[in-house]
């Protein structure tokens, strides 16, 4: 699976808020293997580092092929994107299509 890079942040002296959304993010149901797809949204204060976007983009995608419940992929994004950007404060929500008659939304905070 790719990782994520950072790049740095030249306005650290100051709270500011970053919000990422990835519109098409996708997985595999770990029970049928069906597709599901989501929107992943990043809002986040950095610290000294900021995500790299193409780099971030790589790594979402890696979940194509993944069989994976959503709270465990909205939780590994949390927990790879504290350990590589080290953000003073992230909200990480997914926000995943209608599958069986219900949609699903997981959101994720740190700290």
């Amino acid at each position: 699976m790719k990782t994520m890079e950072t790049i740095e942040n030249k306005f650290r002296e100051r709270d500011y808020t970053v919000t990422m959304r990835f519109p098409e993010f996708t997985c595999l149901c770990p029970m049928t293997s069906q597709p599901d797809f989501a929107e992943i949204v990043i809002e986040y204060i950095p610290s000294e580092r900021l995500v790299e976007l193409k780099s971030l983009k790589f790594y979402l995608n890696g979940y194509r092929d993944r069989g994976i419940f959503h709270e465990e992929a909205v939780n590994n994004i949390m927990k790879d994107f504290v350990a590589v950007v080290k953000p003073k404060q992230v909200v990480i929500t997914g926000n995943f299509n209608v599958r069986g008659g219900i949609y699903t939304t997981v959101k994720v905070r740190y700290p």
